[in-house]
This record gives C-alpha cells, sequence and structure tokens, in this order.
C-alpha cells in the first residue's frame, strides 16, 4: 500500500515503476518536485500492487491516487519473449484498462504519457524515420505496441494522452536478457569471445536518461495527441558497440555469429528524426553512446 501522498507536490503515477526504466523516471519526476506513486507486481513504499489485467484492481488504484499525470511504462517489452498472449493482454488489454480506469476517475489528470515503440515501423526502407513514416510492425512486439496506439485514440478525446515512440536505450540497471548489457557485461568479466546473431543490424541506440527526460518534458510541454520519436538521430551497428567497448576495455573480442540468434523476422535498421521531439520541448541534451557505454562499463 502506498503511503500519502504530500499534498503539497503534484501526483505522478508511474506504471511498471520498478522496471528498468521506471528507475530513471521516478528519478527524474522526484528531481522535477513530483510526488511519484507507482503501479507494479509488487507493493512497496509509494508502490501499489495491481495487475494491469485485473480491471477492478487497476481502477481500485486510480481511484485511491487521483494522479495529476500519468507515465505508462508497464508492459512486456522484451522483443523475443515467447508468450504471444501474455504480450497482447498486457500491452493492449493492460492499456486499455488503465485509460478506462483514469477515464472514470473524478479527477482527470492532467497528462498521460503512453510508452510504443519505435519497432512500430518495422523493415522500412527510409533512411530517416519520422513520425510520419509509414509503420509495418515485424514481431508481436511491435504489432501490440501499434494495437495499443490505435487503442489510445479512442480515449482522446477523453484525456489528455501524448504517445512516445522511443528507439533502442540502455544503462546500468538493465537485464543482460537484452543485448547491450549482455555485450558490455562480457567486456566487465573480460570474457575473451561472445556469440551474437546479426552484429550489422544497426540501431539509433540512446541513453535511458536521455528517454527519462524526454518523457518528462513531453508531459510539462503538455503536447496532447501527438506521436513523438525519442531518439537520438544517430545509428549505429552492433560491430560499432563492440569496438567502442574494445577501446573501453583495452582487448579485442572474438566474435562468434551463432546462428539461433539470428531472427528471420528481425528489423535490419531503425534511426529516427528528433526533430519533432526538438520542436515540442525545446533543445535536446543528447549523450554520445561511447559515454553511455562508459558510464555502464565503469558502473
Amino acid at each position: 500500500m502506498a503511503s500519502p501522498s504530500d499534498n503539497s507536490k503534484p501526483v505522478a503515477l508511474v506504471t511498471g515503476i520498478h522496471g528498468f526504466t521506471g528507475y530513471y523516471i521516478r528519478a527524474e519526476l522526484v528531481e522535477a518536485g513530483y510526488h511519484v506513486v507507482g503501479l507494479s507486481h509488487e507493493a512497496g513504499p509509494d508502490v501499489h500492487a495491481a495487475n494491469l489485467c485485473d480491471r477492478e484492481a487497476v481502477t481500485a488504484v486510480v481511484q485511491q491516487v487521483q494522479p495529476d499525470v500519468v507515465v505508462h511504462l508497464a508492459a512486456i517489452a522484451f522483443v523475443a519473449h515467447g508468450d504471444a498472449d501474455a504480450i497482447y493482454r498486457t500491452n493492449v488489454y493492460g492499456t486499455r484498462n488503465l485509460l478506462e480506469a483514469l477515464a472514470a476517475s473524478p479527477r482527470a489528470p492532467r497528462a498521460i504519457l503512453l510508452a510504443s515503440s519505435a519497432n512500430v515501423y518495422g523493415n522500412s526502407e527510409e533512411e530517416l524515420l519520422t513520425e510520419e513514416t509509414s509503420v509495418a510492425p515485424a514481431n508481436d512486439y511491435a504489432v501490440s505496441k501499434l494495437a495499443m496506439e490505435y487503442m489510445a485514440r479512442l480515449w482522446m478525446d477523453k484525456l489528455p494522452i501524448i504517445l512516445a515512440r522511443p528507439f533502442n536505450y540502455t544503462g546500468v540497471g538493465q537485464s543482460e536478457k537484452f543485448l547491450l548489457p549482455k555485450i558490455v557485461n562480457h567486456f566487465r568479466r573480460q570474457e575473451r569471445a561472445i556469440e551474437l546473431g546479426n552484429i550489422q543490424v544497426a540501431r539509433d541506440f540512446q541513453d535511458v536518461r536521455f528517454v527519462a527526460n524526454a518523457y518528462r518534458r513531453l508531459i510539462e510541454a503538455q503536447v496532447f495527441g501527438e506521436i513523438v520519436n525519442i531518439c537520438s538521430g544517430v545509428a549505429h551497428t552492433l560491430t560499432e558497440v563492440v569496438h567502442m567497448l574494445e577501446g573501453l576495455a583495452n582487448y579485442q573480442i572474438d566474435i562468434r555469429v551463432n546462428p539461433a540468434f539470428v531472427r528471420a523476422n528481425d528489423v535490419l535498421r531503425l534511426r529516427g528524426s528528433n526533430q519533432k521531439l526538438e520542436r515540442l520541448i525545446g533543445p535536446l541534451d543528447i549523450m554520445p553512446f561511447e559515454r553511455t557505454l562508459a558510464w555502464m562499463y565503469s558502473a
């Protein structure tokens, strides 16, 4: 059960607060003067326990918290997650439960940010992906996020919704089941070899702290009804990432391509345009990706 809020501060409800991104969003919002309340599977100080797929439980939390702003992060975010049913139930139905509860709240929030994903673009032929790029999701995770976006539009006449499409991001604390922490930790352990899939895939990698800052600034800009890319505008291949870490660790690692790690429906290149984001929230403090890797390597 959450503790009573500080009535002198605006209340921010963060779903998935115990997750990787939730940790940094909480810190960003606290620093900005919010009283942060969480929703997660496990209760804790200022955190309510509720499963997004439990409609009544979600409604009860919203009725009690009555947040001023909401950052909705809770989702199954691992592309290779094996349970498609769980992906769709959590990412689509769970989000609908939250929006329904917020619309029925006695005091409507002034801003709601829903975290979607740049994976909705799929394998686009466009060199630079803008918010107007045609969507072509290539896996269940991406389809679930696009379905969530369409479902959210049904609530935009009732709720102040912002849809964020973050590109790949990482940082200290991300699970090693994700690719970049796996690579970094191989170097931290000074392993001599690493097994990877397609090392030529290119991603617009960014720092989780940049993402948290962008989310908070979008909420405060109150750009309702907008879809916004969260990205650096620069793409790196996995080979380039490995070379950056070799420079940090001062040794070369043997890269072994494991065919079992190569996904047939993998998106080959994702690089986004952040012009709209900058237009909406102002100048962007984008960290060079090698600095993010150095932060993770030295943690």
